[in-house]
């Protein structure tokens, strides 16, 4: 493998270094924050619908069973809200939100934030042509410093707004353990006591409803997988062929743990020129893409408990499937 250090300035220095250190590492490895292109957020849109995948369906139904109690504790003692929205994609779940705000009269500004240029384009049109009375304020980029933009530009004062950052879909459970500890501790101090989070987490289950979930028989589960080498050939002037790479997926009760692979079928070398670095894949060898942690309520508790929150609203779906939790900033 070529580990020259080429000068990469016209491609995306972040995508360039993940791949770098990703694909010299053993297990070879690419983060899931680079699926959502703009490709891979219309696929995901599309998974968000299919039937085997409960979360989104499970989530909609905890928002729209809760719309009302969700906007007092939001609008409590009479305060003006930002809605924060981390990774708002297409807005499915939030609009029903939104629609319910705006027609209660609610003072409040949606921010919805997104790594995808054209997700965040087409949301903002919808919303502008179906909520016209909605103050909407898209910012485009990385979580953290996309709230750490806003909570800086935050007033002081008893009608000051209250900072509601919404995190949804269970994207939680794409972060290792303690990268969630770490997360809820950077959002945490961007926030002032009494500023809410409310996010989505993926409870544990029947394994076999979760593997269902990321297998789904239409296959747009692995065509969402292996976009991500699309991009990287696009991004990075790589030459990945996507057929000769397959999309592997298994779940673990005991780590709770749904983890996605894109398996080599056979002996190849992959030019990944813009780092002028070559990739050898033996027969079988794999790149870990994604991990999707499924969550206790002990679990959950823990991670507010160690990130300056505390536990204010439970929330789940008919089957238990799914939750939506409130966590107030200490």
């Amino acid at each position: 493998m070529t580990l020259d250090q080429p000068n990469v300035a016209a491609f995306d220095p972040v995508l360039a270094d993940e791949v770098r250190r990703g694909l010299t590492s053993q297990p070879k490895r690419l983060s899931s924050r680079f699926f959502y292109d703009d490709e891979g957020s219309r696929l995901f849109s599309e998974i968000m619908h299919l039937p085997e995948y409960y979360l989104t369906r499970s989530e909609y139904e905890i928002l729209d069973t809760n719309k009302e109690q969700l906007l007092s504790l939001f609008a409590a003692d009479n305060r003006p809200f930002n809605l924060i929205e981390l990774g708002a994609g297409d807005g499915l779940k939030t609009k029903l939100l939104l629609s319910h705000f705006v027609e209660q009269g609610a003072r409040f500004t949606y921010v919805p934030v997104d790594i995808s240029a054209a997700a965040l384009d087409g949301l903002t049109a919808d919303l502008r042509q179906k909520l016209p009375a909605l103050a909407v304020q898209p910012q485009l980029g990385d979580y953290t410093e996309a709230l750490a933009q806003l909570t800086h530009q935050a007033t002081e004062g008893a009608d000051a707004p209250r900072q509601v950052v919404l995190f949804l879909g269970s994207n939680i459970g794409n972060f290792a353990p303690a990268d969630a500890v770490a997360f809820y501790a950077q959002i945490s101090q961007q926030l002032q006591p009494g500023d809410l989070v409310l996010t989505g987490f993926d409870l544990q289950k029947h394994p076999a409803v979760i593997h269902a979930a990321y297998n789904d028989r239409e296959g747009l589960t692995k065509a969402f997988n292996l976009n991500l080498l699309r991009r990287l050939n696009r991004d990075l002037d790589a030459d990945f062929n996507l057929a000769a790479f397959d999309h592997y997926e298994l779940y673990d009760p005991e780590s709770g743990e749904a983890r996605s692979y894109l398996i080599s079928q056979t002996k190849q070398t992959v030019n990944i020129r813009a780092l002028d670095m070559t990739v050898p894949f033996a027969y079988g060898d794999f790149i870990h893409t994604e991990i999707s942690r499924k969550f206790t309520r002990d679990g959950i508790e823990q991670l507010a408990s160690q990130t300056g929150f505390a536990l204010t609203q439970w929330l789940t779906d008919c089957r238990h499937y799914f939750a939506d939790v409130v966590y107030r900033k200490s």
